[in-house]
């Protein structure tokens, strides 16, 4: 029987959280039971048994278990697309690889073929690793929170390091040549997009991994972390293509509009581009593909200090 607490009296025990929360279903109040914090009735805190309860059915087809997790079905839909534009990024690595070797000789630090580095850098860290990083909440649907936070992070650090190679490539291979640096549209773009993907990197670090930050903090900041996120994903898929166009007219010229072999394949590189930024923009904008909110993230996203001072969790 649920027990009535002043607010403010009765310290809380160790690992236990006391959580009350509305279902969907009107007027049904549901009870989540945590491993972790073992979570129970506000104001009651003997912990409940697995028999107790059983599963909690919910009205939109999702079942909470005793266990603190959210079973959520995967939209029929989303594994195709998912699908498909793992397809068309690895084919646009395989095939800026291609053209790299086909018709620029390859990739050698030490040589002339140093350029070649940026281009393929820039290709798999600022465009499919940072498009995969993006789609982690979509594809890791039930899994915890905190290891999809991880993978999410990880990939987006795989991707900055990468990307960064690709810089020290390029400037490298101007200074050795005594070309110019930062005259171009897209080198200012490429610059813009990377010290804003670092900085969007350390604040989302700073926010979601990094213990400590509040949660009223962090549910300011998501909806800018979300934005920003797509954003950058979309300028460099664009500056990819403004580096794209420059390379070719830089090394074909003229020999450009008469249907050059190796012009025809960067076109098609260039559609793969903007396909595969069109793909992963889709299925992040699909507001039924999102991510479900598990019972366990909900309990243990409130105020702690909100808790202990025995206010009600519903307030938040």
């Amino acid at each position: 029987m649920k027990q009535k607490r002043k607010p403010g009296t009765g310290p809380l025990r160790s690992l236990e959280l006391g959580v009350s929360f509305l279902a969907p279903s009107p007027h049904m109040e549901l009870l989540v039971s945590c491993p972790r914090s073992r979570l129970s009735l506000w104001g009651g805190w003997a912990p409940l048994s697995h028999s107790d309860l059983g599963p909690l059915p919910m009205d939109d087809g999702v079942c909470l278990s005793m266990e603190g997790g959210a079973a959520a079905s995967t939209p029929a839909a989303l594994p195709y697309y998912v699908a498909f534009s793992q397809l068309l990024g690895l084919t646009l690595v395989a095939m800026t690889g291609a053209w790299l070797g086909l018709y620029r000789g390859g990739i050698a630090w030490e040589s002339d073929l140093q350029f070649n580095a940026h281009p393929l850098c820039m290709v798999i860290g600022l465009v499919f690793l940072q498009g995969d990083a993006l789609l982690v909440y979509r594809v890791f649907r039930n899994e915890a929170k905190r290891t999809t936070k991880v993978l999410h992070g990880l990939l987006h650090i795989f991707a900055l390091v990468i990307a960064l190679v690709g810089l020290v490539a390029v400037f490298d291979y101007h200074r050795k040549k005594g070309y110019a640096d930062l005259y171009s549209l897209h080198s200012w773009c490429g610059i813009l997009v990377f010290v804003l993907y670092f900085v969007q990197w350390l604040v989302g670090f700073s926010f979601f991994l990094f213990p400590g930050a509040p949660f009223s903090l962090r549910s300011r900041y998501r909806p800018q972390h979300i934005f920003f996120g797509a954003t950058i994903f979309l300028l460099s898929v664009g500056t990819a293509l403004l580096g794209l166009k420059e390379a070719l007219l830089f090394n074909l010229g003229d020999k450009y509009s008469a249907f050059q072999p190796e012009g025809v394949l960067a076109n098609v590189l260039g559609l793969l581009l903007a396909c595969f930024g069109g793909a992963v923009l889709y299925i992040l904008t699909r507001a039924d593909w999102k991510r479900p909110s598990q019972a366990e993230e909900q309990a243990l996203s409130m105020d702690f200090k909100t808790l202990t001072e025995g206010d009600s969790p519903g307030s938040q």
